[in-house]
């Protein structure tokens, strides 16, 4: 059977801190620490969500982590402002690796989804802007179970989606908590891991795979694969 790669979306394939040039005209040199405050409270409010099951899709939790950001720098935003800070999320642009490394692991015969925790319409327009929709077969979106990574349920939920077994799937994602959320769930998991300096949480649960970038992707699954 081919083998499933389950693309992240935020923080993997687009790259959330494109957000700092909108946020220079507001913050000045705080922008880097307010965008990185942003995304940590975005992802924070999607994980108290999921576990209080009072969901709210990734849209209000990016518009509420923007609040809860705001208020922190005392930053006094218009609704205007934060409305122009919140459309800048929807247009974010890809790292450079990403178009290459996808179209690679395409040739090799992968089969490639998107997986998110952001609605399949705002994931659409985001790849579509970052031209690299075409290498997707499809996209899906925890929106659709009503939580968020990494509760197992949605991980499930992709592998029947994409009609996929957990031995043939591969959760892709520059985020720790992502990769051993998909490997508890029985998927197997590539980190990538962007900086040297980024930690993988020592929680005894190990990325099958690390990866500094995309461009090899596909090449290095295939030698995983093969080892197994």
């Amino acid at each position: 059977m081919p083998i499933t790669l389950a693309f992240d979306v935020y923080g993997t394939l687009i790259d959330t801190h494109g957000v700092i040039v909108a946020l220079e005209k507001h913050v000045g040199n705080k922008a880097a620490e307010f965008s990185r405050t942003w995304r940590e409270k975005q992802l924070e409010y999607s994980f108290r969500r999921g576990l209080m099951q009072n969901y709210e899709n990734f849209a209000r939790c990016t518009s509420d982590a923007l609040d809860y950001t705001c208020a922190y720098f005392k930053v006094p935003l218009s609704q205007q402002d934060k409305d122009e800070l919140l459309g800048a999320y929807k247009v974010l642009p890809a790292f450079t690796d990403v178009a290459e490394g996808l179209a690679r692991a395409k040739n090799a015969g992968f089969r490639l989804f998107a997986f998110s925790n952001g609605s399949a319409d705002a994931v659409e327009t985001l790849l579509k802007h970052a031209g690299i929709r075409e290498y997707f077969i499809g996209v899906v979106s925890v929106d659709e179970m009503k939580s968020f990574k990494p509760n197992p349920a949605v991980y499930s939920h992709f592998l029947k989606r994409a009609g996929a077994v957990g031995a043939d799937a591969w959760l892709i994602s520059g985020n720790p908590f992502d990769v051993i959320g998909a490997i508890s769930a029985g998927m197997r998991g590539a980190w990538v891991k962007r900086t040297p300096d980024a930690l993988f949480d020592p929680w005894g649960i190990k990325p099958t795979l690390t990866v500094t970038s995309l461009l090899h992707l596909a090449e290095q699954i295939d030698q995983e694969c093969r080892k197994a």
